[in-house]
């Protein structure tokens, strides 16, 4: 009887794990975002409460190729239930196209950054002159709460 119950539990453990597999909550697909920001993601007010996330949460995005990255969480009232809206620049790190999927999890224990190694890309910064740092860097972080994960582009 003891290899008799051994089964049932088995088959009882493979169940529950197809039935796991098969809802994933945190799985969304990916559509183009209304608000601009490379910090920024937006999910359905439904999904934020599924997944427990509040406004401003940072979440962990896992995309193509073992890619991630860091956002912001937001709520938008016209994104559907099973998608996630990010502008084109943290698609790009993420290695996906509007219609991929990505997996989002919040991600609450991201320390405060003292500092980041930014390496300006050549045919991006032709033709700029004056003070890059001060110029667009500082702007672009400065009392602005970005998470940023190493990698990333912006």
């Amino acid at each position: 009887s003891s290899q008799f119950h051994h089964c049932i539990s088995f088959r009882a453990d493979l169940s529950t794990a197809i039935l796991k597999d098969k809802k994933r909550p945190n799985r969304l697909v990916v559509e183009d975002a209304v608000n601009d920001d490379n910090s920024v993601v937006a999910l359905g007010q439904a999904k934020m409460d599924e997944l427990q996330l509040f406004r401003g949460d940072t979440v962990l995005l896992k995309g193509k190729k073992r890619k991630q990255t860091v956002c912001i969480v937001l709520s938008d009232e016209n994104c559907p239930d099973d998608k996630i809206r990010m502008n084109r620049v943290v698609r790009n790190n993420l290695r996906v196209r509007l219609g991929d999927v990505v997996s989002v999890q919040p991600c609450p224990d991201v320390k405060y950054g003292k500092r980041i190694h930014v390496l300006p890309i050549d045919d991006t910064i032709e033709g700029l002159s004056g003070n890059i740092f001060e110029v667009y860097l500082k702007p672009y972080f400065l009392e602005a709460y970005r998470p940023i994960h190493k990698g990333d582009l912006f």
